[in-house]
C-alpha cells in the first residue's frame, strides 16, 4: 500500500472522520464503521484532504479533465479544496462547480455555483463516500441537463466495498450504470490491512473483536 494512503487511513482517525461503534447508514444498514467527512472542519485538515483526493485523481484520470463537481452539500469544500490543490500540486487549473438544493431566481440565477459547465466539458465527480449509489442517482441528471458533457469519473473519500442495489459493489454498478469509471482515496480492505491489530498512538483500533464484526457485516453486506 502507498505510503500516503496510509497516511490518509490515520489522518482520518485523526479527524474523528472514520469511527468504529455502532452506526446506521443513510441506506439503513446497522454498521460497525462510519465515514463522515462532515468532521473535516479547519483550513489546516480541508487543505490536506484536498491534497489526499488530488493525489488520487490524478493517478486514476490524469488531469485531461475540465469541472470537478461536488454536489451538494458535503461536495462543496471537497471540490473546492480539491482543484485548489491540484493547482498547488500539479500545476493545473481545473474548474469547480456545485449544485444548489434550490434554484436561485435571483442575482446568480439557476441550479449551479462556480463554474458554468459548457458542450464539450470533461466533468470528474468528486463525493464523500458511496454506501448504496443513491445519490449519484440525483447528480447524473442535472450534469446531463447542463449540455453535451462527458462525466468522466467519479472519486470518493473510502470505498465501503458493500453492495450496491445489487450483488455488485456500488462503485461497480455505477460504472456499469453510467459507463464511467470510478475510485477511491483508500478502500475498506485497505484501512483494515492498515489498522488491524496494529497499534496507532498507543492504541489497537480494529482488534479481533472488531474484526470479526466488521467480517459479519461483509457476509451481510459485502459486495460479490
Amino acid at each position: 500500500m502507498e505510503r500516503y494512503k496510509e497516511e490518509f487511513i490515520e489522518f482520518m482517525i485523526d479527524c474523528n472522520v472514520l469511527r468504529f461503534g455502532d452506526f446506521v447508514t443513510k441506506s439503513g444498514r446497522k454498521t460497525p464503521f462510519f465515514v463522515n467527512t462532515g468532521f473535516y472542519r479547519t483550513g489546516a485538515q480541508l487543505r490536506r484532504l484536498g491534497g489526499y483526493y488530488a493525489r488520487a485523481i490524478h493517478d486514476q484520470y490524469g488531469l485531461d479533465f475540465d469541472i470537478l463537481f461536488g454536489p451538494a452539500y458535503k461536495g462543496i469544500p471537497l471540490s473546492v479544496a480539491a482543484v485548489m490543490a491540484i493547482s498547488e500540486e500539479y500545476g493545473k487549473d481545473i474548474r469547480f462547480c456545485s449544485n444548489r438544493k434550490e434554484i436561485k431566481d435571483h442575482g446568480d440565477k439557476g441550479i449551479l455555483l462556480g463554474s458554468p459547465i459548457q458542450d464539450g466539458d470533461r466533468v470528474v465527480i468528486i463525493e464523500d463516500v458511496t454506501t448504496a449509489g443513491t445519490s449519484i442517482g440525483e447528480t447524473m441528471p442535472i450534469l446531463k441537463a447542463q449540455g453535451n458533457i462527458t462525466v468522466a469519473g467519479l472519486v470518493v473519500s473510502v470505498d465501503r466495498m458493500e453492495r450496491g442495489q445489487g450483488e455488485q459493489s456500488a462503485l461497480k454498478e455505477i460504472e456499469e450504470t453510467y459507463g464511467i469509471r470510478t475510485t477511491a482515496i483508500v478502500t475498506m480492505a485497505e484501512v483494515i490491512e492498515h489498522l488491524y491489530n496494529r497499534p496507532y498512538r498507543g492504541n489497537v483500533i480494529i482488534d479481533d473483536t472488531l474484526k470479526q464484526a466488521i467480517d459479519q457485516y461483509y457476509i451481510q453486506y459485502g459486495a460479490k
